[in-house]
């Protein structure tokens, strides 16, 4: 029985080429200056003195690290 599993089509080819992959992937854009991956779709921010690339959710970071900006609360 099992060598007439083996030879059903489906079966020889998933030997060969593995399972497809069934969950589509979303197209990947390049990496920004903090090593995540970008996305197409993300909201980046481009600075235009390095020509670094950031994600616009690590720009406050970026700003900190780069260049000295604080971020407070107004009190």
């Amino acid at each position: 029985m099992l060598k007439e599993d083996i030879t059903k089509p489906e079966n020889t080819q998933v030997l060969k080429t593995g399972y497809p992959n069934l969950v589509a992937q979303p197209e990947h854009a390049g990496i920004d200056f903090y090593g995540h991956e970008i996305l197409i779709g993300d909201s980046i921010v481009m600075d235009p003195s390095t020509g670094e690339i950031v994600l616009k959710e690590n720009l406050e970071s970026y700003l900190s690290d780069v260049y000295g900006f604080s971020f407070k609360t107004a009190e």
